[in-house]
């Protein structure tokens, strides 16, 4: 959910034994190539996988056994699970488990865009996967929906999905990708926003802040009422948050070079400056 080491050209990957294209002093060969990248889409997978397990398994638990979560449970859970999660995979793949911050990331030039569809489908994969599990765990009379449905108009339900990622996407883009934010605290912040939205949003649109968060349950469940909300709404969010933040980010600069420079596209140094 949150790229985490975007300002390094480090990556993190586990020793396989390969010949490094250096020593050899040719091209890199298939396998490094592809190694890393197999890692972060696997880390995606797993990654999407434990928070929709978590995250949506205390709705399940909470409606099945007589509300013993409570709904404010259910937004800390949310939020802890996005927290630890991206202190455990961040450095692998930048920790973005869903598809509004994928896309937003690729759109400021912060992820490549070849890598989008495979980090969709991880993504939505794992989501998948994570709501097929709770459906055996607790099928029968206790079979419940742990989707999203708006719960007033579809518009509601639009405009706070598209504010909600906004505010999450601007959070992220400021303390997970800007040189002079914390960024060993990025997990904690991009964790407490998530738990803040779903506080507030929860009990209008499900607050799902992410398309592949409301498709696995419905595929699993064939609900799929109101999913054109869970998939534009949060995507045009996290798209408007990612940029708003990346103009804002340069205040030292005059408006007319940032715009004529398109310097907010390019990555800060580590002084903060382009």
């Amino acid at each position: 959910m949150a790229d985490v080491r975007p300002e390094t050209n480090e990556t993190h990957h586990v020793s396989v034994d390969v010949l490094d294209a250096a020593e050899r002093g040719g091209k890199p060969s298939a396998i490094a190539l592809w190694v890393p990248f197999l890692q972060k889409i696997i880390a995606e997978v797993f990654g999407t996988y434990f928070l929709i397990f978590a995250g949506c398994g205390s709705v399940v638990v909470n409606l099945s056994k007589e509300k013993v979560i409570t709904f404010p449970g259910i937004a800390i859970t949310w939020g802890l699970a996005v927290m630890v999660l991206v202190y455990s995979v961040g450095h692998i793949s930048g920790a973005h488990f869903n598809p509004a911050v994928t896309i937003a990331f690729a759109t400021c030039k912060r992820h490549p865009w070849k890598q989008v569809p495979a980090y969709v489908a991880a993504q939505v994969v794992g989501a998948t996967l994570a709501a097929g599990t709770l459906r055996l765990l607790f099928e029968g009379k206790n079979d419940h929906f742990t989707g999203t449905l708006p719960t007033g108009s579809d518009l509601q339900s639009f405009v706070i999905e598209f504010i909600i990622t906004f505010y999450l996407m601007f959070v992220i883009s400021g303390v997970a990708t800007d040189s002079r934010a914390i960024g060993e605290l990025a997990g904690l912040a991009v964790g407490a926003t998530v738990l803040l939205n779903v506080m507030m949003a929860g009990p209008v649109s499900g607050a799902s802040m992410n398309p592949a968060r409301s498709i696995g349950p419905a595929i699993v469940s064939g609900k799929y009422d109101g999913l054109w909300i869970y998939l534009l709404a949060p995507t045009l969010g996290a798209i408007a948050g990612a940029w708003i933040y990346n103009i804002i980010r340069f205040t030292n600069k005059p408006l007319r070079e940032i715009v004529q420079s398109g310097s907010f596209l390019r990555k800060p140094g580590r002084n903060g400056s382009a």
